[in-house]
């Protein structure tokens, strides 16, 4: 049990001596998380890949490879219903910013950040039934948006922990004629929890 305890305070040592920001460097972070979409709808799975350029000791930009499940909220402006959907997928590659609060050389740093760039979102058809009993089928419009992110954390050593809000334009719902009859919104909130690699040691 000493010998176990010992290694686990040899390991969280360097970890963090080795495992930190510092300027010129390059690191890649790993963050799995939970997507809450603003709609209202359930919930599901968020994962975000992430290589980084220190700019600074408390600057980085870098870019995001993202994934976020959700099950989302559908209105059809015709009847006035709303009603939920398959799960679906928003995809995104995103240019990002983070600020670090490291003024006081610890290993426990607050950030703050944002993103712009790309999200693509899943085909999807869904079926609505009447008030005559009668099911139709719509289809969430597929394709790309444009949007951007806003978010703030702590680092920790080599950890991270990070609520995102991620906002992106509505999709239109169309009938099997190609006509709008509605939409759904992509927006989210992601809660994640993750780990770098690289990057030096925090300055000041």
């Amino acid at each position: 049990m000493k010998r176990l305890v010992l290694s686990v305070v040899v390991l969280l040592v360097a970890v963090t001596t080795t495992f930190a920001q510092e300027q010129g460097k390059i690191r890649v972070s790993l963050d799995l998380g939970y997507s809450i979409p603003s709609d209202g709808g359930g919930g599901g799975v968020a994962i975000y890949l992430e290589p980084k350029y220190n700019l600074k000791d408390n600057m980085s930009v870098g870019i995001r490879l993202g994934s976020a499940a959700l099950v989302k909220n559908f209105k059809n402006t015709a009847s006035g219903d709303e009603f939920k959907g398959e799960i679906a997928a928003n995809n995104s590659y995103m240019a990002t910013f983070d600020y670090h609060f490291n003024g006081s050389g610890s290993s426990f740093v607050p950030y703050v950040g944002g993103g712009l760039g790309y999200v693509t979102v899943a085909n999807i058809d869904v079926k609505s039934r009447t008030s005559s009993g009668a099911v139709s089928t719509l289809e969430l419009e597929a394709g790309g948006k444009f949007g951007g992110m806003i978010r703030a954390g702590f680092e920790w050593a080599k950890f991270r922990m990070g609520v995102d809000f991620n906002i992106i334009p509505e999709s239109d719902l169309e009938n099997l004629n190609g006509d709008t009859v509605g939409s759904a919104k992509n927006s989210y909130i992601g809660i994640s929890l993750g780990f770098f690699v690289g990057g030096g040691k925090w300055g000041r």
